[in-house]
């Protein structure tokens, strides 16, 4: 069964509890002990200020994208940004998948478009007046 969701953890309560309204005083020693060289605290500062970036923005050239065709050419941008050493093979998964993404949901657009153009054609040549039967072609 085990701890209901959101219910905290005895010892880290307890921390909480000792450390609360020390937090101030401890912060300000922290900093003081970097200011006067203390190589791990000057750490323990910067990656509370700066936390490491998981991601960071990308800059590519991309040709635009308005149909699934556009897509072949932007992939073949991309692969020679990795190429140049402008993007990691990571970053380059990533935006792939996002120009993939594209071309799908267009290629997918463009279908219902299709379809439905192709409905409204071959539904003049059909009577519908009898909702069981498929329809009657008119002579």
């Amino acid at each position: 069964m085990g701890r209901p969701p959101g219910a905290r953890n005895k010892a880290t309560l307890a921390a909480e509890q000792l450390l609360d309204g020390e937090a101030e005083t401890i912060t300000r020693k922290a900093i003081d002990m970097a200011k006067n060289g203390d190589l791990q605290a000057v750490r323990l500062c910067l990656e509370r200020l700066l936390p490491a970036r998981k991601e960071r923005p990308v800059s590519i050239e991309l040709p635009a994208l308005n149909t699934p065709a556009d897509a072949v050419a932007a992939a073949a941008a991309i692969v020679g940004a990795v190429a140049a050493g402008d993007l990691s093979p990571s970053e380059a998964v990533e935006l792939s998948k996002a120009i993939e993404a594209f071309a799908n949901i267009a290629a997918a657009a463009d279908l219902a478009e299709r379809v439905a153009r192709l409905e409204i054609g071959v539904g003049s040549q059909f009577q519908f007046s009898d909702p069981n039967r498929i329809g009657r072609h008119r002579s």
